[in-house]
């Protein structure tokens, strides 16, 4: 799955945990790279396009879901996974990922979540702590983080997960279980970044994450995943949150849910009176 391109993470960045398990879970999965399409944003996470031998879409800013909304819909039978950043998703791509939840587009989405804009040297971002001291909040951030695995769930989300680019394995899995799922399946992952977050660091993490799956949470009951999605602090879950299943965005579309648009015929189609009209 890699190809000939020179990482250039910062040396410790959880980046790499996160190509490590999602390659794993393509091998998994069995999944034919031609059949495979990713879809990248700006930010270090966008990176990731050159190291997989997928096809592949690197995108705008917080433009992951229209690119990847648009090639399902074109074409379903491809398996479409975006990786965004904390601001390429929860900043800009805020309306796009809303939407996206709600409608049940038929794609995966993870979130290298690092709390912070490493690529443009350590500003805040919406899931920056409060207090957070960086080059734009130097006395520190006075908002509080957003929690986007809440909005997810409000916005009636059919999968929602978060995992840690510190253990490869279980992030494997949530990725298995998030791609092979029917609807949006949604990954938020802790991803330390070395060079710009001192505060949420490896050993942060590695202190204070437990899986849900080892505890009773009932991964069908909405209510106690909102309050897990909460839980922050001594101890910070990781797992599937919530998970249902209804149609997705397109099984209600009737003109594209039987024919993919791709193989729709176009012999008859005539465009020049619409290209008339743009001279």
């Amino acid at each position: 799955m890699k190809t000939a391109q020179k990482i250039t993470w910062c040396p410790g960045c959880g980046n790499f945990g996160i190509l490590s398990a999602f390659k794993d879970a393509l091998v998994e999965l069995g999944l034919e790279r031609e059949n495979v399409v990713i879809v990248t944003g700006i930010g270090c996470h966008g990176k990731i396009v050159d190291y997989l031998n997928v096809n592949g879409f690197h995108g705008l800013h917080g433009r992951v879901l229209p690119v990847a909304t648009a090639i399902k819909l074109a074409n379903p039978d491809l398996e479409v996974i975006g990786f965004s950043g904390d601001a390429d998703c929860y900043d800009e791509g805020w309306d796009h990922f809303c939407h996206a939840v709600r409608r049940n587009m038929d794609v995966t989405v993870i979130v290298h979540d690092n709390m912070v804009l490493g690529l443009t040297t350590g500003q805040t971002t919406a899931t920056s702590q409060k207090g957070f001291k960086s080059k734009s909040t130097p006395f520190g951030s006075v908002i509080p983080p957003l929690n986007p695995l809440a909005h997810a769930l409000a916005a009636n989300g059919t999968f929602v997960a978060r995992g840690f680019a510190g253990d490869t394995k279980h992030l494997q899995k949530l990725m298995v279980e998030a791609i092979k799922h029917k609807g949006f399946g949604y990954i938020d992952v802790f991803q330390p970044c070395v060079s710009f977050n001192y505060v949420n660091t490896w050993d942060f993490y590695r202190q204070r994450v437990y899986k849900l799956e080892e505890t009773e949470h009932d991964v069908r009951d909405k209510q106690k995943a909102l309050e897990k999605s909460s839980e922050w602090g001594e101890k910070i879950p990781i797992g599937v949150f919530y998970k249902e299943e209804r149609p997705t965005y397109r099984d209600s579309l009737p003109h594209v849910k039987d024919v993919p648009l791709t193989k729709l015929p176009i012999d008859d189609v005539d465009i020049d009176q619409i290209l008339s009209r743009m001279k």
